[in-house]
């Protein structure tokens, strides 16, 4: 049987984020999972610093899925050989960032049906984020599992260290094994 294909997004491209150490700590939570009968967890780390797309830049619509820049047909393969996906996300000035939103912009059919983890971090827990971006995600009918969010100076601190309480952790290990058990199939 084939192995569920998750995806962990690091929403961040700040130079000073700390972004990829709560990512560290989701890549924890997955070696952890105990997969579904038959199946095995393989995942791959998406880093939206590293993929550097412009603004969108496509002339079509995204929902004719008719690419012409190569970033953009390499962002829809990673996304379309993804079955489940975890975005690490930071809240700024109570919102999403626009990294995270442009990356989103850029696909349409790729999301449909995708069942996508929204970790959040900042001083409040992202709620704020996560609750604006469920709606962007909903639009681009994925389907959201809420998952963790961890505070400055409670469960997280300013250079990245994470000091997940048994809540955070539950709220992980919750999230990321409803992510595995409703993974697309491939086909």
């Amino acid at each position: 049987m084939a192995p569920v294909r998750v995806s962990v997004v690091i929403a961040s491209t700040r130079p000073t984020r700390i972004g990829h150490h709560v990512a560290d700590w989701v890549l924890a939570g997955l070696r952890d999972l105990a997969a579904p009968a038959g199946r095995t967890v393989e995942v791959t780390v998406h880093d939206l610093r590293e993929l550097a797309l412009p603004f969108l830049d496509e002339p079509g619509q995204p929902a004719d899925g008719h690419y012409v820049h190569d970033h953009t047909r390499q962002w829809s393969a990673a996304m379309s050989a993804t079955d489940a996906l975890v975005l690490v996300m930071p809240e700024y000035n109570r919102g999403y960032n626009a990294a995270l939103k442009n990356a989103i912009d850029y696909l349409y059919a790729e999301w449909d049906g995708l069942p996508v983890g929204l970790v959040g971090y900042g001083w409040h827990g992202a709620s704020y984020a996560k609750s604006a971006l469920q709606q962007t995600l909903e639009r681009v009918k994925m389907t959201v599992v809420d998952g963790p969010g961890l505070s400055f100076e409670e469960t997280l601190t300013q250079e990245g260290e994470v000091r997940a309480d048994d809540e955070a952790q539950a709220a992980l290990d919750t999230m990321l094994g409803e992510l595995v058990t409703t993974a697309r199939t491939p086909g």
